[in-house]
């Protein structure tokens, strides 16, 4: 007992606490500058269209997971009033107010912060169904359950964390076991940095290192994932073990989780995926004597003694789906098993594609096609100028150009993207906004197309020799040409 006593994890919850409240914030803004233009009432799938469909039937509606869209009818107005709320929330969080009160107040912070971002994942349809939306719902639901600093953390719900990090961790390295044969040989890094989904500003750099350093990386990502997260439990030990070594172990997990993360913020742009991980990393972190005095001063509440057990006895029932999935032959990946997206399954890269084929699109003034210059729309973050240097954006989450990239290797008659192609012929405000550059200054295009480019890094040599970053080869047009009717 005394072993475990010894560590206070005053310093985890402080970590959490703010971590996860300014991804919040960063995700409600990401919607607030997004949702209009992609799923908003003249959106690219208006969600008032799917609240409608889903009302029409009782199974219709258990379709739909929880929002607060269901009882309040969905405006542009309502949406952005509930980002701004969230963001407000989430930054009194990151200043360290609510923790101030009793630990009902950063309970209801938090609870807020996760219905109500729930509540616009859940009408976001194909723009919102990435992993890490997830995964920062859980987060937030459980960093509700910390406490506040008049009390040590719960001792329950910091381990719910490490449960959190080893589901995501290793089910990530089960994947890459289980999927392509790449992350066997230890190729599969030998691609990635060029053909993951947005590059970042260091990645060309990065797939340009040694084919010997990307096997490492991959053996690095293999004890990182397969290994490491086992001994995020070790502090657990000093219930029987006694002395300063379960701790030890357990902080030295967390730093490693900590460091290859911090690896792959440096060489991509994954939104907050690895932002998220970085934070919940902290959580294996405890420091001897930390926050001892404000244990000292009050002992935990009887009420949060009962609201936290039940936290933990309720997440021993919804964690059976993911612990069998993580045993499982076909393990499912970003998978959730309830209404509430609580003790989900998480995963990422099974496969990694060795080539990048990036859809293009272009629009021209011309109306005969005979003669028309074809000029191409910019992307915020996706490639398209090979003289462009790929810019940071995680944890920011840009949407559209995420899904750009998932074209090629799917249905390039989406129906989202055969509506965007349509409001870029109607020069649409909002989706130009979405853009980084638009050819026409606002002007409307007598034709959109889309056409596929096979897209590669430049070797050293070339980029001395043209100056570009990327080089491609033109493939085929894959849609259009398309003008509006009449």
């Amino acid at each position: 007992m005394e072993g475990f006593a010894a560590v206070d994890f005053g310093f985890a919850r402080e970590v959490l606490q703010r971590g996860i409240a300014a991804l919040f914030a960063i995700a409600f803004l990401s919607s607030l500058n997004q949702f209009p233009a992609l799923c908003g009432e003249r959106g690219l799938l208006p969600a008032p269209r799917l609240l409608a469909w889903t009302a029409t039937s009782k199974s219709r509606r258990r379709m739909l997971r929880p929002t607060l869209f269901r009882r309040v009818a969905y405006t542009d107005a309502r949406l952005r009033l509930l980002c701004a709320a969230g963001i407000g929330i989430a930054l009194l969080v990151v200043a360290g107010i609510p923790q101030l009160g009793p630990p009902w107040v950063p309970m209801l912070c938090f609870l807020a912060l996760w219905f109500g971002y729930m509540s616009i994942t859940s009408i976001g349809q194909t723009f919102y169904g990435f992993g890490w939306e997830m995964l920062l719902l859980e987060a937030g639901f459980l960093a509700a359950f910390l406490g506040s600093r008049e009390q040590p953390p719960p001792t329950v719900v910091i381990v719910l964390f490490w449960w959190l990090v080893f589901r995501l961790e290793f089910g990530a390295g089960m994947i890459k076991i289980r999927g392509g044969g790449e992350w066997r040989d230890l190729t599969a890094l030998t691609y990635h940095h060029e053909t993951q989904p947005m590059p970042g500003p260091f990645s060309r750099w990065a797939h340009l290192l040694p084919r010997w350093f990307h096997k490492g990386e991959v053996l690095g990502n293999h004890f990182a994932q397969l290994i490491v997260p086992w001994f995020l439990f070790a502090p657990l030990l000093g219930l029987i073990v006694p002395g300063p070594a379960p701790a030890i172990i357990g902080a030295v997990a967390g730093a490693i989780v900590i460091l290859t993360q911090a690896w792959l913020v440096v060489t991509g742009n994954f939104a907050w995926l690895n932002w998220a991980t970085i934070v919940l990393g902290f959580s294996a972190i405890g420091l001897p004597g930390w926050g001892a005095a404000a244990a000292a001063a009050s002992d935990l509440p009887m009420y949060w003694i009962i609201v936290t057990g039940a936290v933990g006895l309720g997440y021993v029932v919804l964690s059976w789906p993911a612990a069998r999935n993580l045993a499982a032959r076909r393990q499912l990946m970003n998978a959730a098993f309830n209404r509430w997206q609580l003790a989900n399954a998480y995963g990422a890269f099974g496969t990694v594609t060795t080539q990048r084929i990036e859809v293009v699109v272009e629009g021209t003034l011309d109306e005969d096609l005979r003669v028309a210059q074809w000029s191409e729309y910019g992307f915020k973050g996706k490639p398209g100028d090979v003289r462009a240097r790929p810019r940071q954006w995680a944890p920011y989450h840009l949407r559209l150009d995420w899904l750009m990239w998932f074209l090629p290797l799917g249905r390039i008659d989406e129906e989202w993207f055969e509506v965007f192609l349509g409001r870029l012929l109607q020069a649409d405000a909002a989706t130009l906004r979405l853009l980084a550059h638009d050819p026409f200054d606002g002007s409307r295009p007598e034709w959109v197309r889309a056409r596929t480019y096979l897209y590669r890094f430049a070797t050293r040599a070339e980029h001395r020799e043209t100056g570009y970053r990327w080089m491609r080869v033109p493939l085929q047009v894959v849609m259009g040409p398309a003008r509006l009717p009449g």
